[in-house]
């Protein structure tokens, strides 16, 4: 079997050794001329500029678009004098990116201004008019250590992805994961919020797993919580805990999840299913940093990095009033998709080598290889259960197994020709199996709409899921 290491060797590689594009740079102010002038200075010196009015409009430049430096004006129209605007600006930026060079401005400058500008993170200070050459100078050097410090973290992560003990095994040769990759080794040193989709079995846990590995909180605890399998009436107590007497079977103190979380990572899965009344309580936390334990009225502040996931599609739920646009653009500082299964078949070989070799190790059996008639059933297969399937089938075979290769017998896959079956001389859990697996064969994956058609809620229909490893 190929190492592990392999696959994100040869991505990794690729993903971070591109050759480096043209520094971008957003300037906000709202005098239209000193934006003018930025524009004529900056882009002769192959920079690439974007120019924004008002804070609110920097604010949405920089959720949608990556800078390698941010020049700001301290004075706005609303207040022409105190730089209050400008310096709120900086801060936020400063917390969400601190490797993101800021460089303020004003026409106001004075020596308090200049402190508190620098004390809040930004790099340096230019008092309008500037020098263009010492402007110049100083976006220089300051992309040059923007690019250092990035190029640092990079390395740093493909490191640690490459060598740390204890990290999930990820598996990922194929195209359709490059961009999956590269997006975790640029994100996972941050404390920015992450929300991974993709349909039900595709590894997203596993992918919130290995950003928490690779993060600055990996010394801290990882706490995953099903929020999808929470009952309405016991969300609260889980997440943020209670009180001893705070309802009938209250009979101690119970700390929650986010509390057990403080300090590390929270992986909250199945977000999609969290109902609109508790979105608005989870959105507070995230807003506020902070929890209050069921029947306390003490609130407790908290340092939670927030890894969320769903196989629903969030922004479909926000227009049909099903789930919170606000908490969605919480969720989703960056947002990771991981394909399905049959959209990255390349990987289905190494996938399917290393679940032979862990079951084959768990259940000390003598198997050896997967025939290739076998494995030409793997590749044809369209794994409506994805990589979660995939483990299943595989830990079936080495049990069924009875030579030293897996035969297309001992997979228990139906071929996608469809031989036909017998139901009648199938069990109950058989047929049950497969009208679940042709129910998310037909909707691709998507749970909601295969327990709409089988006449089951989603819940039940997960529990099934599980039950076959689907």
């Amino acid at each position: 079997m190929p190492t592990s290491a392999k696959p994100h060797e040869i991505t990794l590689h690729t993903a971070l050794t591109k050759t480096a594009s043209a520094p971008r740079i957003l300037a906000a102010d709202d005098q239209q001329h000193i934006l003018e002038a930025i524009e004529l200075l900056l882009k002769p010196q192959g920079y690439k500029v974007d120019v924004v009015g008002s804070p609110e409009l920097a604010r949405g430049a920089l959720a949608s678009e990556q800078y390698d430096a941010v020049l700001i004006d301290l004075n706005y129209t609303r207040d022409t004098t105190s730089g209050r605007e400008g310096l709120d600006l900086l801060s936020e930026i400063v917390s969400q990116d601190s490797t993101l060079p800021v460089i303020v401005m004003t026409a106001w400058g004075n020596v308090e201004l200049a402190v508190e500008a620098m004390r809040r993170g930004a790099r340096d200070f230019i008092q309008k008019p500037w020098e263009n050459e010492r402007l110049l100078s100083i976006l220089r050097t300051q992309v040059e250590l923007r690019r250092a410090l990035q190029q640092a973290e990079r390395l740093a992560a493909e490191n640690r992805l490459l060598n740390a003990q204890g990290l999930p095994e990820f598996i990922a040769t194929s195209p359709a994961m490059a961009a999956v990759l590269e997006t975790i080794a640029r994100i996972a040193p941050s404390d920015a919020n992450v929300l991974i989709t993709g349909e039900h079995g595709t590894g997203k846990e596993v992918v919130a797993r290995t950003i928490h590995a690779l993060s600055m909180r990996k010394q801290k605890p990882l706490i995953a919580v099903n929020t999808g399998g929470l009952a309405e009436g016991v969300f609260e107590s889980e997440l943020f805990g209670h009180v001893k007497g705070a309802f009938t079977d209250a009979r101690t103190d119970r700390i929650g999840r986010f509390e057990l979380a403080d300090g590390g990572t929270i992986f909250l899965d199945e977000i999609g299913n969290v109902p609109l009344r508790q979105q608005a309580k989870l959105l507070r936390v995230i807003e506020s940093s902070e929890i209050e334990r069921v029947g306390s009225s003490r609130s407790k502040k908290i340092d939670v990095r927030m890894i969320s996931a769903t196989n629903t599609d969030l922004k479909v739920a926000c227009e049909t009033g099903q789930f919170r646009e606000d908490l969605r653009f919480r969720l989703n500082t960056v947002e990771i998709h991981l394909p399905g299964l049959r959209d990255r078949r390349e990987d289905i070989p190494l996938l399917a080598t290393h679940f032979l070799s862990q079951y084959v190790s768990r259940y000390r059996r003598d198997v050896k290889a997967i025939d290739p008639a076998a494995l030409q059933l793997l590749l044809q297969y369209s794994w409506p259960g994805n990589v979660r399937e995939l483990e299943h089938t595989m830990e079936r075979a080495v049990l069924m197994c009875r030579t030293e290769q897996i035969q297309t017998a001992d997979l228990g896959l139906a071929s996608q020709r469809g031989q036909a079956q017998n139901l009648e001389e199938l069990g109950l859990e058989a047929v049950e199996s497969i009208l679940i697996r042709k129910a998310l064969q037909r909707f691709q994956g998507n749970v909601s709409q295969a327990a709409e058609a089988l006449g089951l809620s989603r819940g039940a229909l997960y529990r099934r899921m599980e039950k076959y490893g689907l």
